[in-house]
């Protein structure tokens, strides 16, 4: 099955843009993979043992690689590996040194720049773990770390300090003190598992992690985050789908950025999990030339509810040491919030938050619709930047002894 994108428009295959020689190269929709028999490509594990984490494979796929990229390659596995799946390295347009999903996984020599604000640890996780592998920074929620290894690395990661253990972090999650917290902890309701990619676990693995966390009776709901969908979608087996769909009330926040990501067989990968009584939402980042455009946002957004997937957080890209280059202002940010409330279905409307610097939490902002409040008034801007009264009280008492009064005049 080829990689042009997915029902609900907003792009083209691969297959209609670059050089004759690429296109040569995706006559079967699979690139160089293009010989490759259905069964390997439809293998997730053979997708992950085929991936590109080298410079020379790089060169010898993509020969257009700019000096920034060929720079970066060449140093990316002192600070975060170079890992992309066969699957989603089809989707890179290799005569666009600006492709969008070219700019989210290929490394450039900027990642070595680090600004002043910048830091390794920009959520401050570390200093909300109690036990290792756990963070618990909101009272009855805790962040549950798997794993160090994704199917892919993108180049803003928020956990770049121990994802892939590039720079030496040694991340050894201990599942059962990481378990004897939660149950020693009745506050907690609801179990985030991340990492890393938690879906990377073969399906025994992650039941045995699962059955264990809802055996806890205060433990109400797990969640799942994960980009296997956007990277590995051969994943989303349906042995795993009926092996999560025992585990309800059980959600899966999946990472989107682009509409290109959101290929047929993602759309099929997400349907399976929709199938399987699993709510869906998605997390992006803001990433400056990729999806910092009020028509790419709307498109993509438009095209997660098409996959059955409930747009949820925009995220402002993390102070991660050396993400300046792909980070958007928040006054963009604030654009592209504006040009979707009123433009578009609610449902496709998430929350734009910024995860306060040091550990603070996310913090949701948005465009000013209240203009001004007094004792009297609340003054509103709508979606055309029309401005609307609406009447203040105080609570709903002067109200309905108005209308008590107005009924019982009626009455008589």
């Amino acid at each position: 099955m080829s990689n042009a994108l997915a029902a609900g428009g907003g792009g083209e295959s691969l297959d209609s843009v670059g050089p004759a020689s690429w296109k040569e190269f995706h006559s079967a929709g699979r690139g160089p993979w293009g010989q490759v028999a259905d069964a390997e490509w439809n293998d997730w594990r053979w997708q992950l043992k085929h991936r590109i984490t080298t410079l020379a494979q790089l060169e010898r796929l993509m020969p257009s690689l700019t000096a920034e990229e060929r720079a970066g390659a060449s140093l990316a596995n002192a600070k975060l590996a170079l890992a992309i799946t066969p699957y989603f390295f089809n989707l890179i347009d290799p005569a666009d040194a600006a492709c969008p999903i070219r700019r989210q996984v290929i490394p450039r020599i900027e990642e070595t720049h680090t600004a002043a604000w910048e830091m390794s640890d920009p959520c401050g996780e570390d200093s909300h773990s109690p036990v290792p592998g756990l963070v618990h920074r909101y009272p009855d929620r805790v962040l549950f770390l798997t794993t160090d290894r994704c199917a892919s690395y993108c180049r803003y990661c928020t956990r770049s300090r121990l994802v892939s253990n590039a720079a030496g972090y040694d991340f050894h999650p201990e599942f059962d003190r990481q378990i004897d917290y939660i149950a020693r902890t009745p506050a907690i309701r609801d179990v985030l598992l991340s990492g890393g990619d938690p879906l990377l676990f073969n399906d025994e693995k992650l039941e045995y992690l699962l059955s264990r966390l809802r055996a806890i009776p205060h433990v109400e709901f797990l969640r799942l985050g994960t980009r296997i969908p956007i990277f590995l979608p051969q994943r989303i087996t349906p042995a795993l789908c009926e092996m999560l769909r025992q585990f309800h009330p059980l959600f899966i926040s999946i990472h989107s950025n682009h509409p290109r990501e959101l290929t047929t067989e993602a759309r099929e990968a997400l349907g399976r999990l929709a199938d399987a009584g699993i709510p869906l939402g998605n997390q992006s980042v803001l990433l400056r030339q990729v999806n910092d455009d009020p028509a790419v946002m709307k498109a993509h957004v438009q095209k997660l509810l098409m996959c059955r997937v409930r747009p949820y957080y925009i995220y402002q890209c993390d102070l991660i040491a050396g993400s300046a280059h792909l980070r958007a202002s928040v006054r963009r940010g604030l654009e592209i919030m504006d040009s979707l409330r009123g433009h578009t279905s609610g449902y496709a409307v998430p929350t734009y938050v910024i995860d306060a610097p040091g550990g603070g939490g996310k913090v949701p902002v948005s465009p000013e619709y209240v203009l001004s409040r007094n004792a009297d008034r609340v003054l509103i801007r709508n979606y055309e930047g029309k401005i609307f009264e609406y009447p203040e009280a105080a609570d709903g008492a002067p109200l309905f002894k108005a209308l008590k009064g107005f009924e019982e005049h009626e009455l008589a």
